[in-house]
């Protein structure tokens, strides 16, 4: 059973919307790089390159608007030498968000977007009489030359010792479908070899009754021209060797005068466009790569990988029980030969499991440049309508994220950019007068940290008045003067997160409306992260936004709390130490243990300790946990042992705490909640020493009544 055309039609669409985002990506790029070094000819070639890709693809799939706005730009960019233009970045950039809001109204099958502007500023760029005259020469001409990138990809192969063939095939009249037969040829020679240039160019306008390739293959001519003749598609094809000392030759072609009044702008049908099968779509590199590179890349939806992901971790569960049977049959049958043959095959399971759950994690990973290539060209908008002058530093761009983490990271980092612009660094002639240089700097970095993934935005503006938070946030009543004198700095810095709450003195369009930040603390609570404020007054700002690592599975150590069963990821765990009760000590209410030659601030999971003999003689357990850049100790009753979890996330309407990260199954059938450790740390850092914080109640207690619920509905015992 083959799939109908409208399934192949959308398949080709969504390659294509993906491999558009990539191309957008590559034009802010180029252009931002030239507007940096005007005259670098290698930016403009790739400029045109990449809008020429554009203007191909958006023709294959039938988006015929945008093929021709891509097609007048290309042929502006193609004037004698555009890289020495001042105004190329700017169109560019334009260029490059018009194409954005067209792709997403193409998506979401949305009125188009006006083009009059952009139309007109090109206009402007190129003008009438250069493309007038160049309308004129080509409708005179019996000749068309290869493009400039086409020249380039057949010099660099007759340098490179190949025998390159120039191929002239004739397409058979009676042919219905043009395009589809300009595929089919391609893919044939693409067969024999590697196809360096093709003419007329996909989606240019006018009849297709000749095509011209330029081929790079160790096969004979004749097969070459045996390959072509492909009945109702192909009549005849002539096969010529291109020599190295010659420059690539003029290709003869029929003139017919176009239909349409402006063949410059002119589009293929719809219809054949629609046509056309699905093909590879790529950004072209400033080197034509060998054609069997693109073969090695496979697109795969990310719930496709999700699902695998899932799979491995059922795997998991089933390696649980199996281990929890083969225990039970160990004690029931000692003397059993086959128990040593079962233990063997459960080894040699568990070890290819482990392999295949590191390669799909692998695939999910990538690099966190993905998310910081986008932040140049906010940076230059941002600084440009600011009026300040800003350099943009990227740090730790080969960091591995999680891919689900990377795309809900985007929007609250924009806004952290944003923030750092608008409010924190202050504009050239203010920093000459603090003397500091007049460029401003802004950080973006990422690295690892246990088994967190951190990332900083820092700035070397004028800081945070932390003074004219706590005014703004008793201003709007949201804490009385009483309650503000006892908050220390940082609980004060907090309030910028809060929603609505600004303070900047007037409203702009960066600004003022108190939306942004909030963003950035939903976004974390969301994923089980948090966000630090480090401010020095007058000299820098810097948000650390701490992620935990969200993979499906975990090596983690379980504990008991009250008889209840708990995990945290065993990385996280330095050691672990026994004490009693009455070697805790109280410091300004909170609970501290002497271990070795350091005062370790201590966590109670669960109820306080009552007075007696007997309470200060209790012994517990002591979990040494690395949280970043300080050390704090977990006091538990019991330990389980070290088990490899499949962590399954909850919903808030399972639980409402946000001091369980999720939950697993045991081979046993029971349920664990797992500790979000990084929660646990900010709860203890904003913990009162008044005697009505957690510290005097025990965190777990009051937050998770209802996720204990999830261990009786599961029928786990806990």
């Amino acid at each position: 059973m083959t799939d109908s055309p409208d399934d192949r039609n959308a398949e080709l669409r969504e390659l294509f919307f993906e491999s558009a985002r990539e191309l957008l990506q590559s034009l802010n790029e180029q252009a931002l790089r030239l507007e940096k070094a005007p005259g670098d000819a290698e930016a403009a070639r790739t400029l045109r390159r990449v809008v020429h890709t554009l203007k191909g693809d958006a023709a294959a799939c039938g988006y015929r608007e945008l093929s021709e706005l891509a097609h007048e730009l290309e042929d502006a960019l193609t004037l004698d030498n555009p890289a020495t233009d001042g105004s190329v970045p700017d169109i560019a950039l334009r260029a490059a968000d018009l194409f954005g809001e067209m792709l997403e109204a193409y998506r979401r099958r949305k009125k188009l977007p006006s083009t009059h502007a952009l139309r007109q500023a090109i206009a402007g760029f190129a003008p009438k009489a250069a493309t007038a005259k160049g309308k004129k020469k080509a409708a005179k001409t019996a000749t068309v030359r290869w493009s400039e990138y086409q020249q380039l990809a057949i010099r660099q192969a007759l340098a490179g010792s190949k025998q390159v063939y120039q191929v002239s095939v004739q397409l058979d009249p009676e042919c219905g479908m043009p395009i589809a037969a300009r595929q089919m040829i391609k893919v044939t020679l693409a067969g024999l070899g590697e196809v360096l240039a093709v003419y007329p160019e996909e989606g240019a306008p006018g009849p297709r009754s000749k095509l011209e390739f330029a081929l790079a293959s160790e096969k004979p001519a004749e097969q070459i021209r045996a390959k072509c003749r492909i009945p109702t598609i192909a009549l005849n094809a002539a096969v010529v060797v291109m020599r190295a000392e010659e420059p690539p030759r003029s290709i003869p072609v029929p003139v017919v005068p176009a239909v349409e009044p402006d063949p410059e702008t002119a589009a293929a049908p719809a219809a054949e466009l629609a046509a056309e099968p699905p093909r590879p779509l790529s950004v072209e590199t400033t080197s034509p790569a060998p054609a069997a590179s693109t073969d090695n890349v496979l697109r795969v939806d990310t719930a496709k990988i999700d699902n695998v992901l899932n799979l491995v971790g059922e795997l998991i569960l089933v390696k649980s029980m199996l281990q929890q049977a083969l225990s039970e049959f160990s004690q029931r049958f000692p003397k059993e030969p086959l128990r040593g043959k079962f233990s063997d095959a459960m080894a040699f399971q568990a070890r290819v499991l482990n392999d295949l759950q590191r390669s799909v994690m692998k695939i999910r990973m990538v690099p966190v440049e993905q998310l910081f290539r986008r932040f140049p060209r906010v940076v230059r908008d941002v600084s440009r309508q600011s009026g300040k002058d800003v350099n943009l530093q990227l740090k730790g761009q080969d960091t591995d994220l999680d891919k689900g983490i990377l795309d809900t990271m985007a929007e609250p980092l924009t806004h952290l950019v944003r923030n750092a612009i608008g409010h924190g660094i202050e504009s050239s002639e203010e920093r000459v007068r603090n003397g500091k240089k007049p460029q401003g700097t802004l950080r973006l970095s990422a690295y690892h940290q246990g088994n967190q993934v951190v990332i900083e935005v820092s700035d070397d503006g004028h800081g945070v008045d932390v003074e004219k938070v706590r005014h703004r946030a008793i201003a709007q009543g949201l804490l009385t003067s009483e309650q503000a004198a006892r908050l220390s700095e940082t609980e004060i810095l907090d309030f910028v997160f809060r929603p609505g709450f600004s303070t900047a003195e007037e409203i702009t369009e960066l600004s003022g409306r108190g939306v942004g930040l909030d963003v950035v603390q939903s976004v974390m609570q969301r994923l089980k992260g948090t966000v630090q404020i480090e401010t020095e007054a007058g000299r820098r700002t810097t948000f650390r936004l701490r992620l935990p690592l969200t993979l499906a599975i975990i090596q983690a150590l379980m504990f008991r709390v009250e008889q209840r069963l708990y995990a945290i990821p065993l990385n996280t765990v330095l050691e672990i130490a026994r004490a009693r009760e009455e070697d805790v000590h109280q410091v300004d209410q909170y609970e501290m243990l002497q271990l070795r030659n350091d005062v370790l601030p201590l966590l109670r999971l669960g109820r306080p300790r009552l007075p007696g003999v007997d309470s200060a003689r209790r012994k517990f357990f002591v979990l040494v946990i690395n949280g970043g850049d300080r050390k704090f100790g977990l006091m538990v009753d019991e330990l389980e042992g070290e088990e490899e979890l499949v962590i399954k996330a909850l919903d808030d309407q399972s639980i409402s705490t946000d001091l369980v990260s999720g939950a697993s199954i045991l081979g046993d059938g029971r349920v664990v909640l797992i500790l979000n450790l990084i929660a646990l740390l900010d709860r203890f850092a904003r913990t009162r020493p008044d005697g009505t914080g957690s510290q005097r109640s025990g965190l777990l207690l009051s937050g998770t009544d209802r996720a204990l619920q999830v261990q009786t509905m599961a029928g786990g015992q806990a």
